[in-house]
């Protein structure tokens, strides 16, 4: 196949971006050109420490829910964006434009639709983001993570890719998930999501502490995001259980290969990580997340038997040491829960988009 020329629209976060140099590296590895496209965020530059390809920053922000003067403003922002975007395009014109959603996304989309250059959207949550449902009707192809999501997008073709997972999460995902001794402690990793969750992390670490108080063979690995750190640590220290608090991780394969049971959000990317290792989890969807995306995320997977979910509102101390008594003194349930999550894992998810994103410019489709 020829040398492609690829715009990469992978901007906002890092559930979006991640994925995005994914997809990158398998793309550049199979020879082609490709140029991250992104907001000009904080968050970004961190995420992006181990990208040494040509990144292209154009101004946007998220558009708030309501009618409003910051609203007006942000429109205008992602007017601007699609202008420049435009103008950027038609001195350097890509063979095709891949979007991994996000409101970073809109400049570069609605710029090759004006052009009318090849689109790929992706689409990790179960509910599409308001830009990929914006896009989805004119775009070329439209990638997902969930069968789901077939049912809430304007459009019934979408290729099941799957989540395009770090290259060295996606090596380390090959190794069997591990099994506690026999009367050995079970280790539960804790993460209430990059900023961390107060009521979760509450909740949490006090239900294994009580755990630990009747005699139960219980470790902990919490990311507590930076807020809640060294309160957290405290509680386990002064409780004696054995653990081990961060308030992120960046390497995150070895902490998945220990873990037996997760208690955590729904994010897409999380969802998929935990089912590439097989870790059996109790999900707690952020409550406040747009059109209540992460409990669209959770039941899918419960659905798959690969977890629990329960509201942060029912997640009680009460709740959660009854639970953890449960499911530890279940060791069938457990295993067909990670048997399970291991199922519900496609693998291979950046070349699956790759393989997308070629097949897409081979056919020279445009956006209507």
């Amino acid at each position: 196949m020829k040398k492609l020329k690829i715009a990469l629209a992978c901007g906002g976060t890092g559930g979006h971006i991640f994925p995005g140099m994914a997809t990158a590296c398998v793309l550049r590895a199979r020879g082609h050109e490709v140029t991250l496209w992104v907001a000009g965020k904080d968050v970004e530059s961190t995420a992006l420490a181990g990208w040494d390809g040509p990144v292209l920053t154009v101004k946007a922000r998220g558009f708030p829910h309501g009618v409003s003067l910051k609203a007006l403003g942000s429109a205008w922002q992602l007017l601007c964006a699609v202008r420049k975007c435009r103008a950027m395009m038609k001195k350097d014109r890509p063979d095709v434009v891949l979007a991994m959603g996000s409101y970073a996304s809109v400049g570069p989309v609605g710029a090759a639709r004006r052009l009318r250059i090849p689109v790929v959207l992706h689409e990790s949550n179960v509910l599409p983001g308001r830009t990929n449902a914006l896009f989805a009707r004119g775009a070329s192809a439209v990638a997902g993570c969930f069968e789901e999501t077939r049912f809430y997008m304007k459009r019934k073709d979408i290729v099941l890719t799957g989540m395009p997972l770090r290259r060295e999460l996606e090596a380390a995902s090959a190794v069997l998930p591990s099994l506690p001794p026999e009367g050995g402690p079970r280790t539960v990793l804790i993460m209430g999501g990059s900023r961390g969750a107060r009521r979760l992390n509450e909740v949490a670490s006090r239900a294994v502490c009580e755990l630990h108080r009747k005699g139960s063979a219980v470790e902990v690995i919490h990311l507590a995001g930076v807020a809640d750190e060294k309160e957290v640590r405290s509680i386990y220290e002064e409780a004696g259980v054995p653990h081990k608090v961060e308030s992120f991780i960046q390497n995150m394969a070895p902490v998945y290969q220990k873990t037996h049971l997760a208690i955590c959000r729904s994010g897409a990317a999380t969802c998929a990580e935990l089912s590439a290792f097989g870790i059996p989890a109790l999900l707690v969807p952020y409550p406040f997340a747009s059109k209540d995306h992460q409990t669209a995320n959770a039941r899918a997977v419960e659905k798959k038997k690969a977890a629990d979910v329960v509201d942060e509102k029912d997640m009680t101390c009460e709740f959660l040491v009854d639970y953890l008594t449960r499911i530890f003194s279940s060791p069938d349930r457990l295993a067909a829960m990670s048997q399970a999550a291991r199922k519900r894992y496609s693998g291979r998810g950046a070349e699956a988009l790759a393989d997308l994103v070629e097949q897409t410019a081979a056919g020279g489709r445009e956006t209507n």
